[in-house]
Formats: structure tokens, sequence, C-alpha cells
């Protein structure tokens, strides 16, 4: 597995690839890979003849209380990781490649940020805009893949590279779960025994969510009503948000019809977790 930490040494490798004809995909991470990782790589092997994974803890999407720091690394594991699920190329760069001196050109988005995770991470999305433009022009791919686990960022995503022109296809991949239903997460690694057990809770109450939709309940309130309901019966758990959202733009619905987004933050101790579910009716 071929690892490379320059921006020019990337741009030499796809430039041989495209003088061969070959198509590439491009799967952004912050490393420390899990299976749902290596379900966004596999897609993209499946689809392309090549494929980058980047593998970098992106320092400006990082609030000054978060867990930049702490956020876990382990570049051998992602090689493993990378080769096993059929990617050909790891983009490791250091922060003072992505980012030089003076650094002063960000790419801010509205609408489909104001809610969800946007309003209680200011700089969030400002960072993921920023490194996934730059990794967008730096690999020049043909397609792009994203998991649904992170739905607000999807949209997001999604958004910009169509305002901004980028000539790309965005592919969204579905979220991929534990045996127990527990959404796959880097940050699953910070959960103690007990709330790891405790974490079940967030799955268990969208799962209610979506089997009132199913049964017929329309009414975004009542569906926010029953997950939140079922969260409170877990004393670890500490709710930051539950949403009822437009999926395209992010905004809330007071019903639920067309596609919609069912999103859910979560403190289980001082971890803080996130899982959704999207719906089309």
């Amino acid at each position: 597995m071929k690892v490379v930490k320059t921006v020019r040494e990337v741009r030499e490798i796809v430039t041989a690839w495209r003088k061969e004809g070959l198509s590439v995909g491009l799967v952004p991470t912050m490393g420390f890979l899990h299976e749902g990782h290596q379900s966004l790589i596999s897609t993209s092997a499946a689809q392309n003849d090549r494929t980058v994974v980047s593998v970098f803890v992106n320092p400006i999407q990082f609030g000054p209380n978060e867990d930049l720091e702490t956020y876990p690394r382990d570049l051998e594991r992602d090689k493993k990781a990378v080769e096993e699920a059929g990617g050909d190329l790891i983009f490791n760069p250091e922060p003072e490649e992505m980012y030089p001196p003076h650094f002063t050109s960000f790419i801010d988005t509205t609408e489909t940020t104001e809610l969800l995770c946007g309003a209680v991470r200011p700089v969030h999305f400002r960072g993921v805009c920023t490194v996934v433009g730059k990794l967008f022009n730096i690999v020049g791919p043909d397609r792009a893949y994203f998991g649904q686990k992170d739905a607000q960022q999807l949209a997001t995503i999604r958004r910009f590279a169509r305002d901004l022109n980028f000539p790309l296809e965005i592919v969204a991949c579905p979220i991929v779960r534990e045996a127990d239903g527990l959404a796959k997460s880097s940050r699953n690694t910070y959960l103690n025994k007990e709330e790891r057990q405790a974490a079940l809770i967030l799955s268990k109450s969208l799962k209610k969510g979506r089997e009132a939709i199913e049964a017929g309940e329309r009414d975004a309130q009542t569906v926010i009503g029953i997950i939140t309901e079922s969260l409170k019966t877990e004393p670890l758990a500490r709710i930051d948000y539950v949403e009822v959202v437009d999926f395209e733009n992010i905004q809330r619905t007071p019903r639920i019809e067309g596609e919609v987004l069912v999103a859910i933050a979560v403190y289980i101790g001082r971890t803080r977790l996130i899982d959704n579910f999207i719906v089309n009716v």
C-alpha cells in the first residue's frame, strides 16, 4: 500500500493514471478506519479503476473544546484496512501541507449547515467543506464517496459541489452498523463497556420513530416526541438534538413528506454520537 505525504506526489500519480485512461474515485477520511470506511472504499474500487483514500485529521473542522488532540490515529492499521477494501493510494498529509502559512481561504455554506450539528459546532462545516474542496482539486476524482451516517455532511457536500461546479459525482453509501445496531464510528472507541451498552439507545430510539412513520404517522413533532421519550429512558444519554428535516435543504419540516432525514445527536458520557435514517414518503 503506497502512502504519499504531498500534493505534488498525489497529482503525479493521478496524472499517470489519467494518461492510461483510468477512472479515479476518492474516499476522504480522518483515519482510524472501520468497516464503514471500508464499505466506501470497496464501493469506489468496484466503480472506478483506481481509488485514493485520504487519511487526514483535519484541524480546522474542530472547535476549541473538541477532540482534535485525542482523535484516534493509527496509520499502520489504516494501511491494512485500505488494502483489504481494494484501495490503491493513501494521501496522508501533514497539516502544514494542506494549510500553508497565512492560509485564509475557506468554503462557507449556508442553509444546509444552519441546524443539526451546524447549530452546535459553528466552525465544523466550514472546515469540512474547505478540506473536501481542496481534496477535490488535488485528486480531481470522477466520483467521491461519503457515508449516510454523516447525513448533514453528505447533503452539504452535494450542495457545494453543485454550486461551485466541481466536475464529479457525489456517491452516498448506507450506514454500516455493528451486529447490535450501533452505527460504526471512530469515536465508539471512546466508550467504556457500560457506555457502549448505553449507546444502543440511539438505534433503538430511531427504530421506534421509523416504525411510527411506517405505521402512517406524518406529523414531525409526534415522531420527534417518540424518539425523545425513548432516549430519555437511558440514564447515561444526554440529548443534543432530535430533528426531522427535509434532506435536500436540511430545514425543518412539519410534515413527513418527500425525502426526509430523521437525525439525532446524543452524548453518552462525554462522547457525542450521531445517527439517523432517511425516508422517502
